[in-house]
């Protein structure tokens, strides 16, 4: 197995909020197309439209972008240090790792905070990513959105224990 590629990762800052506005609709738009119809992508899209609101829920969390030579690859919002609220890659960048940098860097952070699980709320798109990393599925769930219901899956993962400065020396067998 290769090492997981490595990408930069930085705290969200109030003026990305337009080119990851952007970025989320494209991710919605073209990722999500075999597991929800038009009015539902459309419905979900909305989410992001006031771009006051949608700056201050990225505000709010701990959001960790991934932005390399100027161009915004991904972006991971945690919530209350056990939950990923969001998680969005561009669609050129899907299946290049971009992903799965985020959300292990949640996870660490998560880990370090003292949560000993974490959960998402994955769209059926990302429900086999989740899986893949560890996270297994609790309940589906049926949210609506702008006048459409959408499906998702909640999610769970049992977090390893950050490791501590201090180890103690293994016995002798």
């Amino acid at each position: 197995m290769t090492a997981p590629a490595q990408y930069p990762l930085r705290p969200f800052l109030l003026g990305d909020t337009m080119a990851l506005r952007e970025l989320f609709a494209q991710s919605i738009e073209e990722l999500t197309r075999e597991d929800y119809d038009e009015e539902q992508r459309l419905a979900w899209v909305s989410a992001a439209e006031d771009a006051q609101a949608f700056s201050r829920r990225l505000a709010e969390m701990l959001t960790l972008v991934v932005q390399v030579e100027g161009e915004y690859l991904g972006f991971a919002a945690l919530q209350d240090n056990k939950t990923i609220d969001m998680l969005y890659v561009h669609p050129y960048y899907a299946g290049e790792g971009v992903g799965t940098a985020l959300v292990t860097a949640l996870e660490k952070i998560a880990a370090a905070r003292g949560s000993e699980v974490l959960s998402v709320d994955a769209s059926d798109t990302a429900e086999s990513f989740f899986g893949r990393l560890g996270y297994e599925p609790v309940r589906r769930n049926t949210v609506p959105c702008d006048e459409q219901w959408l499906s998702n899956t909640t999610m769970m993962k049992r977090l390893k224990p950050a490791a501590s400065s201090t180890t103690a020396p293994a016995g002798r067998q």
